[in-house]
């Protein structure tokens, strides 16, 4: 006789109780966004010129780096070549949920570059698109510094 078919009802309680705890997180971890613009990951053009002097307080902004979720873009500030700040001047924010996935992401990425002193940064969990994006305009923009 099949192990499910006998009298065991905590079994049967067991195993559908864990089915629909696994049905409902795979549900739960679905993104759903309404956002049209669903292109693939690419730099556009837009890195500013530096502003400030050669040794002393620089400002540069990075490309404008499209995202499935919309441009994330952002300005650095580098005092006698050390980056001493960060802001991300365009990210995704046309929801709730962009609005809670970068109110944690972007602090962690700003932190990460300034502690790294590079582009050299690991993805936040939950905010992928955002961090790779983040990434690329942080490296256009440090390539324009030193160029």
């Amino acid at each position: 006789m099949h192990p499910l078919k006998r009298n065991h009802p905590l079994r049967r309680i067991a195993l559908a109780s864990a089915a629909t705890v696994s049905g409902m997180v795979l549900l739960l971890s679905l993104k759903p966004h309404t956002t049209s613009d669903l292109a693939v990951p690419a730099p556009s053009a837009g890195a500013s010129a530096p502003t400030g002097s050669a040794t002393g307080t620089r400002t540069v902004t990075g490309e404008s780096v499209q995202t499935r979720y919309g441009p994330v873009q952002v300005r650095i500030t580098l005092e006698d070549g050390k980056l001493t700040d960060l802001t991300a001047i365009a990210h995704p924010q046309q929801n709730p949920r962009d609005q809670q996935i970068n109110g944690y992401a972007l602090p962690r990425l700003r932190s990460e570059a300034l502690t790294a002193q590079s582009a050299d940064i690991d993805t936040v969990s939950g905010a992928t698109y955002t961090s790779e994006g983040y990434r690329q305009s942080l490296q256009s923009a440090l390539d324009s510094a030193s160029g």
